[in-house]
C-alpha cells in the first residue's frame, strides 16, 4: 500500500506538472491578453505600491509613486510578484533569482506584477496584460 500511495503521489505530481505546462501554453495562445493603454504595471518599493512603465523608444524603465509624476529608474530593475529581479538588457527581458548575480532571459517575456496580474512585452516593448488568477 505504501508503494501504491507513493506511486499515486508521483503520478499525481507528474500530472499536475504536465497540466501546468499545458495551461501555461494555453495562456499565450488563448487571446485573453489585452494591450495596456497606460503601459503600466504595479510593483513594491519600501513596502509601498508603485507603478512602472517602459519608454518604448529606448527601453528605459520609469517608476511613479502616484501614477502621475515619473522618474527614471537608475538601475533599470524591478521585482516581480515572487521577488525575482527583472531588467531589460541587450534588447531582452532578463531576470535573476539571486539578487542580480546571474541573469537569464525571461521565458516568453512574461512575469506577474505586484497585484498578481500577468504582464508581457512584445518586440516593440508594448505592454500586454492579463488578469491574474
Amino acid at each position: 500500500m505504501g508503494v501504491a500511495a507513493l506511486s499515486f503521489t508521483v503520478g499525481h505530481a507528474a500530472t499536475v506538472n504536465k497540466t501546468a505546462v499545458v495551461n501555461h501554453s494555453i495562456i499565450f495562445a488563448d487571446g485573453d491578453w489585452t494591450k495596456s493603454t497606460a503601459g503600466t504595471w504595479t510593483g513594491m518599493h519600501d513596502n509601498k505600491k508603485v507603478w512602472y512603465k517602459v519608454n518604448a523608444k529606448d527601453a528605459s524603465l520609469w517608476w511613479s509613486t502616484d501614477g502621475k509624476k515619473w522618474e527614471a529608474v537608475k538601475d533599470g530593475m524591478w521585482q516581480d510578484k515572487d521577488g525575482k529581479w527583472l531588467k531589460i538588457s541587450d534588447k531582452k527581458l532578463m531576470w535573476s533569482a539571486d539578487s542580480g548575480k546571474t541573469w537569464s532571459e525571461v521565458p516568453d517575456w512574461t512575469w506577474q506584477d505586484a497585484d498578481g496580474n500577468w504582464c508581457k512585452f512584445d518586440k516593440d516593448w508594448s505592454l500586454w496584460t492579463k488578469k491574474g488568477m
